[in-house]
């Protein structure tokens, strides 16, 4: 065997050594310069004391945060680009941390709605199901966008994705193919079988189910279906309890978790699937419709966040429907009429609730709960929270991230301090996310992750729904405040 290369490969070998040599030369491969930008605002929120600091500037390295301060005490190096906001307020990036990036189905006609068991939600869910795979992403991956622009830097998908659909989208934005926020992933969705879709072909469905879902059938089956996300690289796992998912299975599905690090975002709306989430040892509990003053001391004491999911409060569903122009003339007031009643109702309730009134029950209004006297109550127990928008709705004339930073100030409007309504979507998101050392502040060595309203959100929580400056990892992807 001829052990020396040949003439051809050693000149093959000195032409890559020199463009070796040209790079390192370069800096590309030796490490480039980090960069550096300073953005000065006349205010900066602190979401954890609700002090403000004013006026503000904030020094960013290569993507994180290096100091925050005031404007004269940071002084950046020579070559340092500045971004001047003007007297406008920064806060951290906001944070959806219940969301669906992947569907977005359109509110049905009332006939289709009146004539199939399934409902509101299940005939554009299906829809969405029998698409193709690569559909689906890139429609996420708009959505994902327009999420970013209104400034909404990290959300927590649950579910609704297909098989892998978030986990890819997830790693297309942090190769930087795609533009979005920060994505952690849950996969399929688990359930018992009896939940969600019912009434499918025989022939076809497990074969329609299982694009969408897990099943969970005992707890071995418990455990591998959290082995099958886990197979996709899934950031967290969500389950969706209802009153056939026993503590033993889903406390298999925890362990199982847990085990690889990951934390069990549960879907929990009535009180018996909020008890075998608690019982079960969930890190979250989404939604907790129906849950009682007894549950949530039980949440306090085991660490257990309650994740508000507001989607529904108010004329939202009205609006929707309306834009799409699925409603009769007569179901039209019908449902504006509701929209009244549900007010009112909540003031009632609220009413009641500060003279000392049990929370009634109200089990059969599941998705018009009298959030007032919820947020109040979660917020009187001392348990943890956050919030996310739960969108998974095409909303006509808005953008999916206007539309899921319009379910934020509801919070207000049920009884939170503006205050409180920024922690839930900040700090106290990061937290149940377990990303607190990433997110979620205006803190040294955080991500440079910082979005900036025209006033004052404490005063008006509405400037949520008009952010004008968004910055993710360093870079501006929006700016109507200052200069590029």
């Amino acid at each position: 065997m001829n052990r020396h290369p040949s003439s051809r490969t050693r000149k093959v070998c000195i032409i890559l050594a020199a463009l070796f040599t040209g790079l390192l030369a370069s800096g590309r491969l030796a490490g480039q310069a980090p960069t550096l930008t300073l953005v000065k605002a006349g205010h900066l929120i602190d979401p954890r004391t609700g002090k403000a600091l004013s006026p503000a500037a904030v020094l960013i390295e290569s993507g994180k945060i290096k100091e925050v301060g005031p404007p004269e005490r940071i002084q950046p190096p020579a070559g340092a680009k500045t971004i001047d906001l003007g007297n406008a307020t920064l806060l951290p990036g906001l944070i959806d941390s219940h969301t669906h990036l992947l569907v977005d189905p359109i509110g049905p006609a009332e006939v289709e709605w009146a004539r199939h068991y399934n409902g509101a939600f299940l005939p554009g869910l299906l829809l969405a199901i029998v698409e193709s795979p690569s559909k689906r992403v890139l429609m996420g991956a708009q959505a994902a966008r327009e999420d970013l622009e209104s400034g909404i830097t990290t959300v927590r998908n649950l579910g609704h994705s297909g098989i892998d659909g978030d986990t890819e989208l997830r790693d297309a934005i942090n190769a930087g193919r795609v533009v979005g926020p920060r994505i952690l992933a849950s996969g399929r969705k688990l359930i018992t079988r009896s939940d969600y879709v019912q009434n499918l072909n025989p022939a076809l469905a497990d074969a329609i189910l299982e694009q969408e879902f897990l099943l969970i059938d005992g707890t071995d089956r418990a455990r591998q279906a959290v082995r099958q996300n886990e197979f996709q690289n899934v950031d967290v796992i969500k389950v969706a309890a209802d009153e056939n998912l026993t503590v033993p299975e889903l406390g298999a599905v925890i362990e199982e978790a847990h085990r690889k690090h990951l934390k069990v975002a549960v879907h929990a709306v009535d009180k018996t699937s909020i008890q075998t989430s608690i019982d079960a040892g969930a890190d979250s509990i989404e939604h907790g419709n129906e849950a009682t003053d007894a549950q949530l001391k039980q949440m306090h004491d085991k660490g257990i966040f309650f994740d508000f999911t507001p989607t529904s409060y108010g004329d939202f569903f009205t609006k929707i429907f309306d834009g799409t122009i699925a409603m009769s003339l007569k179901l039209r007031p019908e449902r504006r009429g509701s929209d009244e009643r549900t007010r009112q109702r909540y003031n009632d309730l609220a009413q009641q609730l500060l003279k000392g009134a049990e929370f009634p029950d109200a089990s059969d209004e599941s998705r018009d709960r009298v959030y007032d006297s919820l947020v109040q109550r979660v917020m009187k127990s001392g348990v943890k929270f956050a919030a996310g928008s739960d969108m998974g709705w095409f909303y006509p004339g808005k953008t999916r991230g206007e539309a899921s930073i319009s379910r934020f100030p509801t919070l207000h409007k049920a009884g939170m301090p503006s205050l409180d309504v920024i922690r839930a979507i900040t700090t106290n998101a990061a937290e149940m996310l377990g990303w607190q050392d990433r997110i979620g502040a205006v803190e040294p060595g955080k991500f440079a992750d910082l979005v900036a309203v025209s006033g004052d959100p404490l005063a008006d929580i509405s400037e949520l729904e008009r952010v004008r400056f968004v910055m993710k990892d360093g870079p501006a992807v929006r700016n109507e405040l200052g200069p590029r």
